[in-house]
């Protein structure tokens, strides 16, 4: 890391200052906003498709587009809170996604809703986030990096497991309209003492159109592909779903992605060539720690997004438990999730960053193993209390190194650029995350349930041929309630009914299985990655 003032004009290691509370609070709220909406829109489609007269589909489609926005751009983002000054692209992100969060309270229908939460707030994370990562390097010398980046990181995360809850608890008890215009208050609240943080001025730069524009296409066929995998195929098309030259869309979208990304490359390798500025430097890939941290950030945000979309469906679908029951069982992950990210740079600030980020990686697989092992027929709430201790250790450890360890890979005058390179990072990992574990575990329910009624000789052979028939376009995953209603209109008898239940009870502890068990292959695979990361914490003297 450069020492004095950078090329940015930025001081690289600022004096510790009283305010650093207040400025590591506004920072921290930037971050849990941006991850709060879809985990509240998550528990709360049912309610807001209704409200909204529109269908679970339509909610689904609202919540893939935010996803898609905020993805696309942030690498743009990044660019251009490097040319306006990063406290001020922080601002006017907070304006716009303020703005979103209002239109989205008010929303009378979807179309109104897909403008203000699924543009407009999109628009504005895609500013506000890589903001946070230059702000944070502006704001807080390099020995008190890690434990800052720690709790902004943490303040996310804690969203995620925070949003079940509290929008379980405001639909129940009011309406989800006040979780978005309760963040209006806070982005209101967060710019009234905005001018508290140190700024990082702008840089003498200029954003390449073209880049921009083969940046977001490429990002967002990548994304929506990745988002569009469990109900297209990945590879092979759905039976319902469409077709391009015989094959699923979404591995044409990768692919193309991909292709768009490489000549995204290229252009920037022209750009320098030429002496102009491009809109991400190459050069940053080639940079050993940074690309560790950034791959450590995928990986921790695959897991987390398969955990989080595996735990809910077995405590609100197997069990049956409310949204605010489902929230109260998870909230054990975010008290630990903040006490590491808090706790180790404050104990142990001179720690192996390394070292913490593996022990980070095994106490989330023993976490997701020991909830591999309890998803039997007697298993209960209980059983994720102890797993969700150790995510919540894990996911604290790596918060409290990984963003000091991507910025303090390069010069502060690059903080932004990093930003959007590793804000890409986290929405392609969680992207993809979601989506591997649903399609894994839909998958497996599916074959499951398939081998369970075929197998069944209380469930007549007529049934077995229908089922068969039926279930080629994917089992979803029901609660017993709701799969017997269900059943109850076909006119079947009750012993054909309770052998069909009992089958999907079966093959869906089955599917949970396995999905937590491939969650937990792909924390085992990030341990590979961990050679990159520094051995010396950030801000430690050689």
């Amino acid at each position: 890391m450069s020492t004095g003032r950078d090329s940015g004009g930025v001081d690289s290691a600022p004096d510790s200052r009283s305010g650093s509370a207040l400025i590591l609070a506004v920072l921290a709220s930037g971050q849990f906003l941006m991850t709060l909406d879809s985990s509240v829109m998550n528990v709360s489609m049912a309610t807001v498709a209704q409200d909204l007269d529109t269908t679970i589909t339509g909610i689904q489609t609202a919540i893939t587009l935010y996803t898609l926005v905020m993805a696309s751009l942030m690498i743009t983002g990044g660019k251009i809170g490097a040319a306006l000054g990063r406290r001020r692209a922080f601002g006017i992100g907070l304006v716009i996604y303020g703005v979103g969060s209002l239109v989205t309270g008010l929303a009378p229908n979807l179309p109104i809703l897909l403008v203000g939460w699924s543009l407009l707030e999109g628009i504005g994370a895609a500013l506000i986030m890589p903001a946070i990562v230059s702000l944070v390097a502006a704001n807080f010398p390099p020995e008190r990096r890690a434990a800052a980046y720690g709790l902004v990181a943490a303040a996310g995360a804690m969203a995620v497991a925070v949003g079940p809850l509290l929008g379980g608890a405001v639909t129940t008890f009011a309406s989800w309209r006040y979780v978005f215009f309760g963040e209006v208050v806070v982005v209101a609240l967060i710019l009234l003492v905005l001018r508290r943080v140190r700024d990082v001025p702008p840089s003498p730069v200029s954003i390449d159109v073209p880049s921009a524009i083969l940046s977001v296409a490429g990002l967002a066929m990548i994304v929506y592909g990745v988002l569009r995998s469990s109900e297209w195929g990945w590879v092979l098309a759905s039976p319902s779903g469409p077709q391009v030259i015989g094959m699923s869309p979404v591995i044409w979208l990768v692919l193309g992605g991909l292709l768009v990304l490489y000549l995204l490359m290229r252009r920037q390798h022209a750009l320098i060539g030429k002496g102009r500025d491009p809109l991400v430097d190459p050069a940053l890939f080639e940079n050993r720690q940074l690309t560790g941290g950034v791959t450590m950030f995928f990986a921790q945000f695959a897991v987390q997004a398969g955990v989080f979309f595996a735990v809910p469906l077995f405590l609100s679908v197997v069990l049956e438990l409310s949204a605010l029951e489902t929230g109260v069982r998870i909230l054990p992950l975010s008290i630990a999730l903040v006490l590491a990210a808090a706790g180790i740079p404050k104990l142990r600030p001179h720690a192996n960053p390394r070292r913490v980020v593996r022990l980070g990686l095994a106490s989330m697989i023993v976490g997701i193993t020991i909830l591999t092992a309890g998803m039997d027929p007697g298993a209960n709430a209980a059983v994720v209390a102890i797993p969700m201790l150790f995510m919540g250790l894990g996911l604290g450890a790596l918060s409290s190194q990984l963003g000091a360890i991507t910025v303090s890979a390069v010069p502060d005058a690059q903080s932004a650029e990093v930003g959007g390179v590793q804000n890409t990072a986290t929405n392609l990992g969680a992207s993809l995350g979601t989506a591997l574990i649903g399609s894994i575990l839909i998958a497996t329910l599916t074959t499951s349930v398939a081998g369970g009624i075929e197998d069944n000789p209380e469930i007549p052979a007529s049934v077995q041929q229908q089922a068969t028939t039926q279930i080629t376009n994917g089992v979803p995953f029901l609660s017993n309630t709701e799969l017997d209603n269900a059943l109850v209109t076909t006119g079947l008898d009750e012993p054909t009914r309770d052998a069909v239940v009992a089958v999907n009870s079966d093959a869906r502890l089955e599917a949970l299985q396995v999905a937590f068990a491939a969650t937990a292959l792909i924390a085992v695979a990030a341990l590979f990655g961990t050679g990159r990361l520094p051995t010396r914490a950030v801000g430690s003297e050689p």
